[in-house]
């Protein structure tokens, strides 16, 4: 089978970032089936020029990459982001009306990456599988957009991909439940959640960690992934701003990654002598492992906002968990209740500084119970989240189709 496989933020583990097209790609590959996948300028993959300006194309690792020219940043304003991912759409509609291929498959974020699968479907009666990563136009609204047009033309967007494909993948309980309401009675839904690089990030030892400032002696929380305003880290920084107030300078938070507002929180960081938040920059998935897995506590943080609660499917939880580290998790939700059930971590209150310094500092005085949890952290991530096992569960869903 030949697959057209849409993310326009595709990346590689050699690389950085969310790695979970790569992975599923190469399990279709390893079942014999072939794959091009097309993206943006989300990373530079150095392939060849074409014929066709502003199109690259070229084989990484056995994958067939066509990338288009059109560079992304999440510090990108709305508009020009809305551009982007109109652009990308449209080029990818004359892809999918000229490409070989059997099945094409198209993985948000943005929800305009399912244009080119509608088109296939009624224009080339290909079979189309949507995955869906986020609900749209649900979290949009609910961070406090209020372009009606915007938000009117995701919704008729979400209604019609939905409508369109074959089947559908959604990546959490809530996100599954959504594509429900808003399809036809009867459409092929599974939840295919992201998942666990056992291979890369495993459990280490704290003497290991090299970050520039950190002690031997510190305790160290770490974020890893997209600095931005869904991720509501001002309220770690309120944290952070408590742990000083307690004389807690021995607990330290790094922030790894890039984003909208990692600026201010840096700024922020900086006027307020937040001397224990410490920020490095986005790294390979191999270096990123040699950090969390020799960090003390992973952090879950997003914004406090009920579409969150069982609507997404984090990478950082995964990472964590394949780590062997204890999770602290600020919300509640389908997370929540899994850190809860396996004896993990631990699940605060949203927005609430006083319990979260409580819970890094229970932490920090109590090494056995960190162990406890960090190993069943590494039993979840085995038995319930493995990659491959994942990746087996996509191509199997894909061949169905």
């Amino acid at each position: 089978m030949k697959v057209l496989y849409f993310h326009q933020h595709f990346t590689t583990p050699a690389i950085g970032g969310a790695t979970r097209s790569y992975e599923f790609a190469q399990q279709l590959i390893e079942r014999g089936h072939q794959v091009t996948i097309v993206c943006g300028e989300f990373a530079k993959l150095n392939l060849d020029k074409t014929g066709i300006k502003g199109i690259y194309r070229g084989e990484i690792d056995k994958i067939d990459v066509i990338q288009i020219k059109l560079p992304y940043s999440n510090s990108d304003s709305i508009a020009q982001r809305t551009c982007l991912f109109l652009k990308f759409a449209f080029i990818g509609i004359k892809i999918a009306l000229k490409e070989d291929y059997d099945l094409l498959f198209a993985t948000t974020t943005p929800l305009t990456a399912g244009i080119p699968g509608i088109f296939a479907k009624f224009f080339r009666k290909k079979k189309f599988v949507f995955e869906v990563r986020d609900l749209w136009p649900e979290l949009p609204k609910a961070l406090g957009m209020k372009n009606h047009f915007l938000l009117g033309g995701m919704s008729i967007l979400e209604w019609l991909s939905y409508h369109s494909a074959d089947a559908c993948i959604g990546l959490s309980p809530g996100i599954c439940e959504g594509i429900t309401k808003r399809s036809q009675k009867g459409k092929k839904i599974t939840m295919i959640p992201n998942g666990c690089d056992l291979a890369i990030f495993k459990p280490g030892k704290r003497e290991n960690l090299k970050l520039e400032g950190i002690k031997p002696t510190d305790t160290v929380a770490v974020f890893t992934g997209a600095h931005g305003i869904a991720n509501g880290l001002d309220s770690i920084l309120n944290g952070a701003a408590e742990l000083k107030k307690r004389k807690r300078d021995d607990i330290i938070f790094a922030f790894i990654g890039e984003g909208k507002m990692k600026p201010h929180l840096m700024e922020r960081a900086k006027n307020e002598g937040l001397d224990n938040c410490r920020f490095f920059d986005p790294m390979p998935k191999v270096e990123l492992n040699n950090v969390v897995a020799n960090a003390d506590i992973g952090i879950m943080a997003l914004a406090n906002i009920p579409a969150f609660y069982y609507g997404t499917s984090p990478n950082k939880f995964f990472d964590y968990i394949s780590s062997g580290i204890p999770v602290l998790n600020n919300y509640p939700g389908w997370l929540a209740d899994m850190i809860l059930k396996s004896n993990c971590g631990i699940v605060i209150s949203p927005d609430n500084a006083n319990e979260l310094a409580k819970g890094l500092i229970d932490l920090a005085d109590d090494p056995k119970r960190m162990k406890i949890f960090g190993k069943n952290a590494r039993k979840l991530a085995e038995s319930s989240f493995a990659r491959k096992d994942l990746a087996n569960k996509f191509v199997d869903f894909i061949e169905k189709i």
